[in-house]
């Protein structure tokens, strides 16, 4: 039996990459997932598969984050689905490489609306519900090494982790009396879609893994394993840390 057993994970921007990852590992600990989407329903549903064929249920919903009406039915679909849950992974997340005097305000609104805006209030869905039964819970927000390292190009999608960090850190003692832990997954570079111009571009590539101690990307395993730990009583005693998975990429790394 999982260290999950009969627990709800919702999940958002579990159709690919770290979410799909995450979600594949918590059905296999035994809890059933609300699989979240925005764009094309196809990964969903590859998702999906992976839940059932590791024995939990799932459902898709498609919802944008960055929207409250829908963060708000994505929450209440947990509900009415499975009766209650039990952790939130505020995974979703989006990045745009621009300098930052040829930053827009568009893309500067659509990062903060899924990297900050997004986490916000599914958490404060999700914890209302939980609040009213007098229920704990777990809350993984999947961040970044740039929560704290600088990272040129990117100021928008740094500012959104920064807040991150500190939205985690402030919900800790807020939400520490009602028993709900909250805590952050910084990953370091990981091998996914969001990463596919760098996994095609050697040169960079190989200059990145030389500054990985470990000296290889991580994978989206990497990221699950530790955010199963966190979900389960294991961690029942941990909360307002962010906990790096980078490789010792932020211990070693300097722009080129």
């Amino acid at each position: 039996m999982g260290r999950l057993q009969g627990q709800v994970a919702i999940i958002t921007g579990s159709g690919s990459g770290i979410g799909q990852g995450i979600a594949k590992r918590l059905a296999s600990e035994g809890a059933n997932i609300v699989i979240n989407y925005v764009g094309h329903g196809e990964g969903a549903a590859e998702t999906l598969k992976m839940v059932e064929a590791a024995g939990a249920r799932g459902i898709v919903v498609q919802a944008d984050v960055s929207e409250v009406e829908a963060v708000q039915s994505l929450v209440e679909k947990a509900w009415q689905e499975f009766g209650s849950a039990d952790i939130l992974v505020n995974n979703a997340g989006v990045e745009t490489n621009t300098s930052f005097l040829d930053a827009k305000e568009e893309d500067f609104e659509r990062i903060i609306g899924v990297n900050l805006k997004a986490p916000f209030f599914v958490t404060q869905a999700f914890v209302r519900k939980l609040a009213a039964e007098k229920k704990p819970g777990r809350i993984i927000n999947i961040s970044s090494v740039h929560e704290d390292m600088a990272f040129p190009g990117f100021a928008t999608y740094c500012a959104s982790k920064g807040g991150l960090r500190m939205l985690m850190r402030n919900l800790c003692v807020e939400l520490g009396p009602l028993g709900i832990t909250i805590n952050n997954i910084a990953p370091g570079a990981i091998a996914t879609p969001i990463n596919k111009q760098l996994l095609e571009d050697k040169p960079k590539l190989d200059a990145l893994l030389e500054q990985i101690p470990l000296g290889r990307l991580g994978t989206v395993e990497d990221v699950a394993a530790l955010a199963a730990y966190l979900a389960s009583e294991d961690a029942a005693y941990i909360t307002g840390a962010t906990y790096y998975v980078d490789g010792g990429l932020s211990r070693y790394y300097h722009e080129q």
